[in-house]
């Protein structure tokens, strides 16, 4: 078996490799001078954490830009459409390829708070090839996405959360686009399968 991350990796079976979703980079923009604001960028459900980044972005004073598909329309109602307006919580619907890659450049960081074991982030790995850093909760394979306090923040709660926002500064650009490019790109991950199937070649005509 192959995993897509070592936090998706099933106990009980046996695994020759991980290698990671693969992204084509020309399908994001270097944006080295950011907007000021914080984007949720995923499936509006509760999973994914759109009400915490609503937390966190007021706790941080800051403007969010909500943009996804609304996959729990009940969650939306209740969690999400009471604090939207046009000022300082807004949602603009799904994006488009052309909107993803502005939204996700002019950010000044994307935030990622889900609520399980996500085995894959797209989202955090798109963000950083338009150079944006991800502040995300800590758990499922956010940590090998995401080089700590390098790429972004790995945080546990919504006030660290909030603490990393005042910093995020700090962070590189151009480095989070160099992480990117160096482990989530279309080259790297045919280079790992293809290495891994030679692996397995090997091994079987021995």
């Amino acid at each position: 078996y192959i995993s897509i991350s070592n936090s998706d990796r099933n106990a009980e079976l046996d695994y020759t490799a991980t290698v990671y979703n693969g992204i084509d980079s020309k399908d994001f923009t270097f944006n080295e001078k950011p907007e000021d604001y914080l984007l949720f960028f995923g499936r509006i459900h509760p999973h994914k954490g759109t009400y915490e980044s609503i937390q966190i972005a007021k706790k941080a004073n800051k403007k969010l830009i909500i943009s996804g598909l609304i996959q729990d329309e009940a969650y939306f109602n209740e969690k999400i459409k009471p604090y939207i307006n046009d000022d300082d919580i807004v949602y603009v619907g799904n994006s488009g390829p052309k909107e993803r890659d502005k939204l996700l450049g002019e950010a000044r960081a994307l935030l990622h708070p889900i609520s399980f074991d996500e085995p894959f982030g797209l989202s955090v790995a798109e963000a950083m090839f338009c150079g944006t850093p991800v502040v995300a909760f800590n758990r499922g394979s956010m940590p090998e996405l995401i080089e700590d306090n390098k790429t972004g923040c790995l945080v546990n709660s919504i006030d660290e959360a909030v603490d990393a926002i005042n910093t995020i500064s700090t962070i590189n650009r151009e480095y989070c686009r160099e992480w990117a490019m160096s482990n989530f790109s279309l080259e790297k991950m045919t280079d790992g399968y293809l290495n891994t199937y030679k692996q397995i070649l090997e091994t079987t005509n021995k």
